[in-house]
């Protein structure tokens, strides 16, 4: 069940859900959603190095990412066929009955701006900041703002809380981030050589 805005008051106060810095519901709660802000650091390939990404390679993904802060009020710009990792300024933690969905924005939409590529779905039990993989599918090149609105969230009651939450789960590679990380796909080609043995 998808929890409606006197819901998402209840979780927050509870602690069900913990948004830090806390949010200001008069500005970014809305029916059955809550607005989170865009944050100022950006991850993106720097695709003149390498002529190709392998997944297995532990320091390739990380090497073809550069990393760059965009200062306040100053605009990250995204070019057509561009492809970045950037975090929401908020941090999210979620108890372990609470699911949390990522939703792009209409407005961003209807400029070719792709909010989230993938991985919409936030486990029980997640804790970070929220990282999204923004694309530009347009024409055109886009201004983004650090603090402007950049996604909403919705979030679902479980049947019952989950034996092992996303932070407890050993296969889980992005509990606790606070930026933009790269691709930690490696370790699942290195779990697996490591059961071979």
């Amino acid at each position: 069940m998808i929890l409606s805005d006197q819901d998402i008051r209840k979780y927050l106060k509870s602690g069900k859900i913990k948004i830090k810095p806390k949010p200001d519901l008069a500005k970014q709660l809305g029916p059955c959603t809550i607005d989170f802000y865009l944050g100022n650091t950006f991850r993106l390939f720097d695709h003149s190095r390498y002529p190709y990404i392998d997944p297995k390679d532990p320091n390739l993904s990380s090497e073809v990412m550069k990393e760059i802060k965009i200062p306040d009020n100053e605009q990250f710009i995204m070019r057509p066929g561009e492809f970045v990792l950037a975090t929401t300024v908020e941090e999210l933690e979620l108890a372990n009955d609470v699911l949390a969905r990522l939703e792009g924005r209409s407005s961003l939409g209807r400029l070719g701006i792709i909010v989230h590529s993938t991985a919409a779905r936030f486990d029980p039990g997640w804790i970070g900041k929220p990282v999204m993989e923004l694309g530009n599918i347009g024409v055109m090149p886009v201004a983004l703002y650090p603090g402007m609105k950049i996604c909403s969230f919705t979030f679902e009651t479980l049947s019952s809380p989950v034996d092992i939450s996303y932070t407890q789960r050993k296969s889980s590679k992005y509990a606790g981030q606070k930026a933009p990380d790269s691709s930690r796909l490696f370790q699942e080609f290195t779990s697996k050589s490591r059961k071979k043995e």
